[in-house]
Order: C-alpha cells, then structure tokens, then sequence
C-alpha cells in the first residue's frame, strides 16, 4: 500500500471520530427553553368622566373652555360624576414591537374624539355659566355638588362678591328704563324728592351691578328686556344703608349705564339730606349776647 494511500485513510478516520464526536454532542444537548410570551391583560371597559382643565376658585364662572372629557375606568366611576353614556370596551392588543404604535394612535384618536365632544356635547353646554361654589382642581371630575346654576338656592350667595351685600329695590316699567335693565347691567341710582317748591332729583350711587330682576339671574341669549317689579343690586353694607335712606325720603329709579363702564368702580354720590320741616323752617335760631364795654349786643338773630 503506498504512503499517500495510508495518508488519506488517517485523515478519513480522524474526521470520523470527529464526525462521531459531533454528533453525540448534540444528541445529548438540552432541548431549548420555551420563550415566555407576555401576558395579555384583560381589557377594561372606560368611560368618558367631564373633568376641568384647570384649577377654579369658588365664584368662578364656567366657560365651555374649562372643561374636557378624560377617560376614566368605568368601575371606579362615582355617581356624582358626570359621564358622556358610553363605555367603550378596548380591545385586547398582544404586547410586542407595534405595541406602542397602537397605543399612540388610540392617544390621538381619543384626543381628537375629546375636541369633537367639547363642542357639541349637552353636558357641557348645560354646566356653561354655572358658578363654583367649592373648590375645583385641575383634571378632577365635575360635580353637581361643587356647583350651582342659575335659579338653584344659594346661586346668589355664590354670585356676590366677598364682602358685598344684595338689595332689592322696587322698580316698575318707567323707573326700571322700560324694561331693558338685565342681570348684569351697571346701573346709576337716582332719588327724586318732592318738597313745597317743587320737585328735586340727584344721584345716589353710580354704576351698581345688577344681579337679577325679580327673580332672573340670567336671561335667555335672545332675550331684549325683563321687566319686573325688583331689582336686586350688589353693594357694600355701608352703601346699601345709604340706598335705604335714600328709598326713605324719596323715590328711586334706575338709569341704564354703557356696557363700556363695566370696569369702572361703584361710586356714591353725596348723602341725601331731608328737606327740613316747617316747624324747623320757623324755629328760632339761637341767640348769643356779648357784653362790650357795658353795652350788650346780639349774635344770630333771625
């Protein structure tokens, strides 16, 4: 046998045992570990709870702006929320790469259904113009009980600003500018007084808000008068005593002012003084005698 023949038949041998090696390795290898897949969590059904955007004191009035739907677990609803109706159930998405994709495009497409909402809905149509009575922070929900709207009890202890006092006063068609002074309106208040020589009118207050005629706090978007028998004003304790006075000696009436005087302060006008009486008209002033050099004279005299 020649030598390159015995070369071949080594190197054919060694690649056997290795071969052989090989393959009981893998035969003998664990089998792989099953990959865990992530848990699918069980869909929740939502619901759409009205919230505010921002942060409202107590008297705050509500403007559509205020408030937003946020979505909201629908077993952790309360009652006293105020919800859309609906409640969506999500469907379940198995975790993987396009996850967050899907999550994102649910973001959005709820933020642009939240948009559409807040400018059709009825609920927040219904809460526009309604006055904070407690405290309300920013993305908490909507309550009946931390409000109150207009023709409900205690609407004008909400209304009045700190520290203010309602009035009424009694108006009719002629003293109430026909009519056209509606809740809100700046008002002059003006006394009319009738004496033996004739009769005087001068102002009392200046720019009073008015906060309801009879017993409207709010009139309708179309509505060009009220008319009614009280009108109910907004003044400082001190003022309203003056308004009283004034009502006393005379009689009052209420002169429509400019919407463009809104900013300005309430002012009053000098105390109305009552006319003297006839027995005070007559009365005899006093006397006052001074002695000069033993001569007496007189001072005031009538």
């Amino acid at each position: 046998m020649g030598r390159s023949r015995i070369l071949i038949l080594a190197v054919a041998a060694v690649s056997a045992i290795a071969l052989a090696f090989i393959v009981r390795g893998l035969a003998s290898r664990p089998a792989p570990a099953p990959v865990a897949l992530a848990p699918v969590e069980a869909a929740k059904p939502m619901a759409k709870v009205l919230v505010a955007k921002r942060d409202l004191p107590v008297g705050a009035r509500i403007a559509e702006t205020d408030l937003q739907w946020q979505p909201w677990p629908a077993d952790a609803v309360n009652p006293s929320f105020i919800t859309d109706g609906s409640v969506a159930v999500p469907q379940p998405v198995a975790a993987g790469p396009a996850d967050g994709v899907v999550k994102a495009a649910g973001q959005a497409a709820s933020a642009a259904g939240d948009a559409l909402l807040n400018k059709t809905d009825a609920p927040v149509a219904a809460l526009t113009g309604a006055i904070v009575k407690e405290p309300i922070v920013a993305n908490e929900p909507i309550s009946d009980r931390k409000l109150v709207r207009a023709g409900q009890s205690g609407y004008m202890a909400v209304v009045l600003s700190p520290g203010m006092r309602a009035l009424a006063v009694g108006v009719s068609v002629e003293s109430g500018a026909g009519g056209f002074i509606l809740p809100g309106d700046r008002v002059d208040i003006l006394q009319t007084r009738k004496a033996e020589g004739g009769s005087s009118t001068s102002t009392v207050m200046r720019n009073v808000r008015v906060l309801a005629i009879d017993q409207t706090t709010n009139a309708a978007p179309e509505a060009k008068a009220v008319v009614g028998a009280v009108a109910t004003l907004e003044v400082s304790p001190d003022d309203a005593e003056h308004i009283l006075l004034a009502k006393s000696q005379g009689d009052l009436a209420l002169a429509l002012r400019s919407y463009a005087d809104i900013g300005e302060p309430t002012s009053r006008a000098d105390a109305p003084m009552s006319a003297p009486s006839r027995a005070e008209a007559v009365a005899p002033r006093p006397q006052l005698r001074i002695w000069r050099g033993g001569t007496p004279s007189t001072v005031g005299s009538n």
